[in-house]
């Protein structure tokens, strides 16, 4: 996105809570790759989302450093629970720090490790799935959570644009592309959900399963 876009955007929506602000500052000051953190505009749009689908229980896939999952917890009601998943266990500390400064301990569990292997341990049904973890497991991602997912329940996927490869002659041209493209293309053919795209970022996938 343009610069001066971003900025005009922030400057005209609600401002960036205080701990989130602190918590994006210190991602990108002791963490590698710190533009995978939600950021500010896609938080809010999360938050917003949550207050407008009201879940009960929510499974987010890909935790980073906690951002997004604390933006979706400000979003719910106090008795929702969100299980985040987080491959990387260097991040734990960092995620437990920032859950337990937001005082969300107890509405937010972690859980490290491969989110295929921890999808089934957690008890559902889920009324809201955030995707948002390794690319090449999108579509493995999808088959795994859909059949504990609530009918009205919702999906949203993250980086479905992938920086505008998608739609690029000739891709994909690597692994985390082709798990993206063959994610969007399972969606577009699943007579099961409405979906939509939304151009924010790096896409959002919003995805509504009907039956």
């Amino acid at each position: 996105m343009d610069i001066d876009l971003e900025q005009y955007i922030l400057n005209h929506i609600d401002e960036e809570d205080e701990l989130l602000r602190e918590l994006e500052r210190y991602t990108h000051l002791h963490v590698l790759r710190p533009r995978m953190l939600s950021g500010h505009i896609q938080g809010s749009l999360l938050k917003m989302l949550c207050q407008m689908i009201q879940p009960e229980k929510i499974v987010e896939l890909g935790t980073f450093t906690g951002y997004s999952a604390i933006c979706m917890a400000n979003g719910t009601a106090p008795e929702t629970h969100i299980h985040t998943i987080e491959l990387n266990d260097e991040l734990e500390a960092i995620i437990r720090k920032f859950i337990c400064k937001a005082g969300l301990e107890k509405r937010i569990t972690l859980h490290i490790g491969n989110a295929l292997d921890i999808i089934p341990k957690i008890e559902g049904p889920f009324d809201l799935v955030f995707i948002d973890g390794d690319k090449r497991q999108y579509p493995q991602y999808y088959e795994a959570v859909f059949p504990r997912l609530k009918p009205g329940g919702y999906i949203i996927a993250d980086n479905i644009l992938w920086g505008g490869k998608v739609a690029m002659p000739g891709m994909p041209d690597d692994a985390y592309t082709k798990g993206i493209m063959d994610f969007n293309n399972i969606v577009r053919n699943d007579a099961r959900v409405e979906k939509t795209i939304l151009p924010i970022r790096d896409g959002l996938s919003l995805i509504r399963k009907i039956k």
